[in-house]
């Protein structure tokens, strides 16, 4: 059922009354998700040369692909499961993702080559749909304007696991490179065991509508964009945005190894200090940020700053300037949640999962085409033979990159304020 532009915005609905433990337990899905894809950065450059026998460039572009797979599961089984949860309600759809990520994690710590570790990273991305159930929760429960602050809670969840995750894969990764799967399987099926007892249903029948393939298939997840006014050139800017940020999980861990010689372990370290960062600014300064300046100067800070580090950590000499850099980078965690909380006033509340899945299809999609060019520039400058080496070259790239999404930004912001 396809709605007009003049229906994008019916009063809204009080917010059902939910336990906190749901809430709870909505907040450690996210977080474990990220738990999930930060535990294998730092062993997935190592794990890729032993099994692959290939020199750290070649497992670089690998790992881009690996990663590219994980993003092109996602791409297509988001909007699924978003528009799903829209005619059945969250919490089945939620639990099943929960449940189906710790059955990965079992998957990949008995992956037995490179082929089998592709094949894990794909089940990832089918379960790590389990974010934009978890989003479309948390517009069912909250208020309008108050969920700006709750999508600050999510992405401080996001900055916790990307603590723990590599921290986990950083340490445990020192005993052996499936020791960090065991562990994470063993924590997501607890999960699935509380959730199962805790999470009630948050979207009521009355609000449901019936599913549609045209709207759930991963390209027709698009059409949300274009359904309700004022999505499209904000959909825009985030996609330019997570290429950009692409970079990040692209070539860090194997950035760090070839500039200053990172052990897994200090790989671990160094993400687990961004999530800090991270969780720190998105989970204690949002409401801050968003009560002082809104939400479009919140947003338009964090892609300052975004632009700012990417092309600092392209000039950093060392683990010390590195961290000073997380510093200015934390404001970028501002970004997703302030454009997200934006984009859930211009949609009806029926269709708020239509609108998670639409935008995690831009976010994988983004990524995955950010994965693979940022660590194929890596790979292209790291070969032997270069007559100019760096492992820094997609750093500047990015960097670029950001710029024109904070142009595109500011002329946005600019027409919608006159």
């Amino acid at each position: 059922m396809s709605h007009s532009l003049s229906s994008a915005a019916p009063g809204p609905a009080a917010p059902p009354s939910v336990s906190r433990h749901a809430v709870i337990f909505v907040l450690i899905t996210v977080f474990l998700d990220m738990v999930g894809f930060g535990i294998v950065m730092p062993v997935l450059p190592h794990l890729i040369e032993d099994v692959g026998a290939v020199g750290l460039d070649r497992a670089a572009a690998i790992g881009g692909w690996m990663f590219a797979a994980f993003a092109l599961a996602q791409f297509f089984c988001a909007p699924v499961a978003g528009n799903l949860s829209d005619r059945f309600g969250r919490r089945p759809l939620l639990l099943l993702a929960v449940f189906g990520l710790g059955a990965d994690f079992l998957f990949s710590a008995l992956a037995p080559t490179l082929f089998w570790l592709f094949i894990g990273r794909i089940l990832a991305g089918v379960c790590g749909s389990s974010w934009v159930i978890a989003n479309a929760y948390i517009a069912d429960v909250t208020a309008p304007e108050a969920r700006a602050k709750a999508f600050g809670l999510m992405g401080a969840a996001f900055g916790l696991g990307f603590v723990i995750g590599p921290a986990i894969g950083g340490l445990l990764g020192e005993l052996g490179p499936r020791v960090p799967f065991w562990v994470a399987a063993g924590v997501s099926l607890l999960n699935f065991a509380y959730g199962w007892f805790v999470l009630p249903e948050s979207l009521p029948p009355e609000r449901r509508r019936p599913f549609e393939w045209r709207r759930a298939n991963a390209f027709g997840a698009f059409r949300v964009f274009s359904t309700y006014r004022g999505i499209l050139p904000m959909c825009l800017v985030m996609g330019i945005f997570f290429f950009a940020t692409a970079v990040y999980p692209a070539i860090w861990a194997f950035w760090g190894m070839a500039r200053f010689g990172w052990s897994e372990a200090t790989v671990g370290a160094s993400l687990a200090i961004f999530g800090l960062v991270t969780a720190g600014f998105q989970g204690g300064l949002t409401g801050v940020f968003v009560k002082r300046f809104g939400e479009h100067r919140t947003a338009l800070i964090g892609l300052v700053c975004a632009a700012v580090a990417c092309a600092g950590y392209s000039l950093a000499t060392g683990l010390g300037f590195v961290i000073l850099l997380m510093l200015v980078h934390g404001p970028e965690g501002f970004v997703h949640p302030m454009m997200t909380a934006m984009m859930t006033k211009k949609v009806p509340e029926d269709a708020q999962g239509e609108l998670q899945g639409g935008i995690s299809a831009i976010a994988n999609i983004a990524m995955l085409a950010g994965t693979l060019v940022f660590s194929q520039i890596f790979a292209h400058f790291m070969a032997e033979g270069r007559a100019w080496q760096s492992p820094s070259a997609a750093y500047i790239a990015a960097a670029a990159v950001i710029i024109v999404a904070l142009g595109l930004f500011l002329a946005l912001t600019r027409r919608e304020d006159q």
